[in-house]
């Protein structure tokens, strides 16, 4: 089971009012292919699209030409014009339409001209100088804080509390509700049983899942922790979190409204 990526925050205002715009991203940036770098570059653009994540756009040189085979896929953006693709071919291993390029984009989108992009998914690994990266490209405006508290939290399911800690550490994530993480001395870790649930988060790592049985119902992968997440983020480790979309959360003894966000219903 994978739990959905949540919808990108919205982006700051771009300039001049613009839905699209790119800035130059200092970091060495690539994308592999099995152990094969397709492209490398220290002269990225990082274009940023109202409603998209951040897309990483390669100087033509940066990208292995000889490994592309052009495609007969196009499509039209009415933001960016007319995109032609290519295919990735490494040894016997064909990877289809995963590159494309705006050879002549509209007007005052000259900035990616020739410049080549990829697909996320349709390559093996990325890496921002040598740390690899999951999921998506960061947004450099997302924000990730997480801060020791005192407040007293509580977190219940059909009337069992399934954690009470006066210890929280609570992690403020751009775009995000709060979320809860609590040490597991003060959760029943014996209303939980570990899944097979694993999902990765570029700003945080990689998560692990838990399923609560309250009343004889078993509630699917309501909880996760991070064992070992990134140096970014260290605050976090082996603490526990609860969707707070799918369980009842008391703050200080206020009640917390349930968001209604992607992870609203088990998936």
């Amino acid at each position: 089971m994978e739990n959905p990526t949540p919808p990108p925050a919205d982006p700051p205002q771009p300039p001049f009012g613009q839905t699209v715009w790119t800035e130059p991203w200092p970091r060495r940036v690539r994308a592999f292919v099995g152990d094969v770098a397709v492209a490398d570059s220290t002269r990225v653009l990082i274009l940023f699209e109202r409603d998209h994540r951040p897309i990483f756009y390669f100087p033509p040189d940066d990208v292995r030409a000889e490994l592309l085979e052009p495609s007969d896929k196009h499509t039209t953006c009415p933001r960016k014009g007319e995109a032609s693709y290519w295919s990735i071919r490494v040894g016997e291993r064909v990877v289809p339409d995963a590159v494309w390029s705006y050879a002549q984009p509209l007007p005052g989108r000259e900035d990616i001209t020739g410049y080549r992009a990829l697909y996320w998914h349709k390559v093996d690994a990325w890496f921002e100088e040598d740390d690899e990266i999951y999921v998506h490209a960061k947004d450099p405006y997302s924000r990730v804080d997480v801060l020791n508290s005192s407040r007293h939290v509580v977190v219940s399911l059909d009337g069992e509390v399934l954690a009470d800690t006066v210890r929280p550490r609570l992690l403020f994530e751009t775009g995000l509700p709060t979320r809860y993480y609590v040490p597991q001395a003060d959760v029943r870790m014996d209303l939980l049983t570990p899944t097979e649930t694993s999902t990765q988060c570029p700003y945080k790592g990689v998560a692990r899942y838990w399923s609560a049985t309250v009343g004889g119902a078993v509630h699917d992968d309501i909880a996760w922790s991070y064992p070992f997440p990134i140096p970014e983020c260290p605050k976090i480790e082996g603490l526990v979190c609860f969707f707070n979309e799918r369980t009842d959360i008391t703050v200080d003894g206020e009640p917390q409204a349930r968001p209604q966000t992607a992870w609203s219903r088990p998936r």
